[in-house]
């Protein structure tokens, strides 16, 4: 049976148990205090007041007045306490389960990535997370306190006046009936707003990133409208959410307003009748207002229990997929991989049945150029995806040394393979970190890995040369530039398989050309594999592959696929 997701959070606080011990031992002590004080008073008005006994020693105004102080005091110092020390364990249990979705996240395949927007994941690493702890930091030890201090005030009233206790509790079921019925309308309603949330943060990373693109074909108003369309869905979600909370709260408050008139109504007849004391009457009051207290401090946190419920189920289907995650310890250990690539009737499809890959064999041999050619949607990026196992291929075998990538620890396999894509992504950071990625590589390794790259010459003229900072994505360089810098990062790391993804697909002549000096720097003593529309950046290429609907319909060198003539032919004669 699954747990419920809130119990596997709390799970996770064991580490901190003997904190968590001391906020509890803290809780207890003020409630005692609290529970406490009401019996002081008692005592002041039924013995001194009332009955007039002589005063004594610790058996006095003053003093009463005096531990009535000390209660408070006692009260607001172990609170004090009580809350840093949650704090401080909260905060490092939220840091853990956020590195853990992190990482996580990171350990996703594609396949699995596929399924989930950037603005669903976005919302699970910060907005759930944030709910999360919120939850430790404002609600669990309170939520502890409110319990301990409405058994503490039941045990008491019941014990100083068993029918008393009884009249002040029977609005009781009432109030329950009451929130079990707008709990169910609240959860369901949090399930709404956590998914619209998602929904427009995902808008805002997509439209952000495809900022350029809405400006060039002003389609900010379409835009706006959409957006304008999930705001309203969140807006009414929102106060739906209000109008809940804000019902349950009220509701209590007439039930304690209530309790406390039958009790002085009913307390009052028995003082007349001399079979009840007011001081018992006054206490009472109080235990009812304290009783009804915690309730609705629940009735309040009941809001941010529901939200922090729904963000746990959230988190937790997302790290309950870790069958579907990438395994980067098993499998066997190689080296640097000789580049020996070979398909053996691979078929491939990204949702079942679907055939994106059909019956594809080929052989590339260690250090040759390979490219393949077709229309978008043939499949040729695919072979680039199965290449480097960020999918599982259903039929067939791929093998790089003879040895079936499967069986290759991930790590290994993709540390013998770079891919620079049309696409180039560069992180935020300098120019040095990009090329690098924080690995230990030398400054003299960097440097050559830029002039092989062509990319020396444009980084010269930059006023902090490799420490220049690359804003987000590279916003500041050009298409061309940001290619030559895929370039430099893979000649550093060294893979021994080198991937162009329609790499000169959007840049301009003389960039092509050094782009094409890079390719032939980078090609040299490394299996190189290259997907072009371009073909006159593949005619070198000791392989090139047609692919037509995901099979290879034509395989040779430039010269005998032009004495083909078959459809490689006609392509270049476009």
């Amino acid at each position: 049976m699954k747990r419920h997701s809130l119990l596997r959070v709390l799970e996770m606080s064991k580490t901190y148990w003997k904190i968590i011990l001391a906020c509890v031992l803290c809780v207890v002590a003020v409630n005692a205090a609290d529970l406490y004080k009401p019996l002081v008073m008692k005592t002041v008005i039924d013995d001194f007041l009332v009955a007039g006994k002589p005063e004594h020693g610790l058996y006095s105004i003053p003093a009463m007045g005096v531990l009535y102080m000390l209660l408070i005091a006692a009260s607001s110092v172990l609170t004090v306490v009580q809350v840093n020390v949650m704090t401080y364990a909260s905060q490092n249990i939220i840091a853990n389960l956020r590195r853990t979705v992190f990482s996580h996240i990171q350990r996703m395949p594609l396949s699995l990535l596929d399924r989930y927007s950037s603005g669903r994941l976005i919302t699970r690493a910060t907005n759930d997370v944030e709910e999360l702890s919120t939850m430790f930091t404002d609600v669990l030890i309170d939520l502890f306190k409110d319990v301990f201090l409405l058994i503490g005030i039941v045990v008491i009233m019941v014990d100083i006046d068993p029918q008393l206790s009884l009249i002040g509790f029977t609005v009781i079921p009432f109030i329950v009936l009451i929130t079990n019925i707008i709990k169910k309308k609240m959860k369901a309603n949090f399930v709404v707003i956590k998914r619209l949330t998602g929904q427009i943060n995902g808008f805002f990373a997509e439209n952000i990133s495809g900022m350029k693109l809405v400006q060039i074909f002003n389609m900010q108003q379409e835009k706006q409208g959409e957006f304008q369309e999930l705001n309203d869905k969140y807006y009414k979600a929102s106060l739906t959410r209000l109008t809940l909370n804000s019902a349950l709260r009220p509701a209590v408050e007439i039930f304690n307003s209530l309790a406390i008139a039958l009790l002085v109504w009913y307390g009052m007849g028995r003082i007349m009748n001399q079979t009840l004391d007011i001081g018992v009457l006054y206490a009472f009051t109080n235990y009812i207002k304290q009783f009804f207290a915690p309730i609705n401090d629940l009735a309040e946190k009941y809001n941010t229990i529901q939200s922090a419920a729904v963000s746990a189920d959230r988190i937790f289907e997302l790290l309950d997929q870790a069958d579907s995650l990438e395994d980067y310890d098993s499998g066997r250990h190689v080296g640097r991989l000789q580049g020996e690539i070979e398909f053996r009737h691979v078929w491939f499809a990204y949702n079942e049945g679907e055939w994106v890959l059909k019956d594809v064999s080929f052989q590339i041999k260690k250090g040759q150029t390979a490219a393949f050619v077709g229309a978008t949607g043939s499949g040729k990026t695919t072979i680039i995806n199965l290449i480097s196992r960020f999918y599982k291929i259903q039929k067939g075998e791929i093998r790089i040394d003879g040895i079936n990538i499967n069986d290759i620890n991930l790590k290994d396999l993709r540390r013998n393979i770079s891919v620079v894509l049309q696409d180039v992504f560069l992180f935020s950071g300098s120019i040095r970190e990009n090329i690098t990625l924080n690995s230990d590589i030398s400054d003299e390794v960097v440097e050559n890995a830029l002039k092989l790259s062509c990319a020396d010459a444009f980084i010269r003229e930059l006023p902090h040369k490799m420490d220049e900072i690359v804003t987000e994505r590279g916003s500041t360089f050009s298409a061309g530039q940001r290619q030559l810098l895929a370039f430099a990062r893979t000649i550093a790391h060294d893979p021994s398989i080198f991937v162009l993804d329609e790499a000169t697909a959007n840049i301009d002549t003389k960039t092509e050309k050094l782009i094409q000096k890079s390719i032939e720097n980078i090609s040299a003593d490394r299996t190189t594999l290259i997907i072009a529309h371009r073909l006159s950046t593949i005619r070198n290429a000791d392989m090139i592959f047609l692919i037509r609907k995901g099979r290879i319909v034509e395989s040779g060198n430039h010269e005998t696929l032009m004495e083909l003539g078959g459809y490689y032919a006609q392509l270049n004669a476009v």
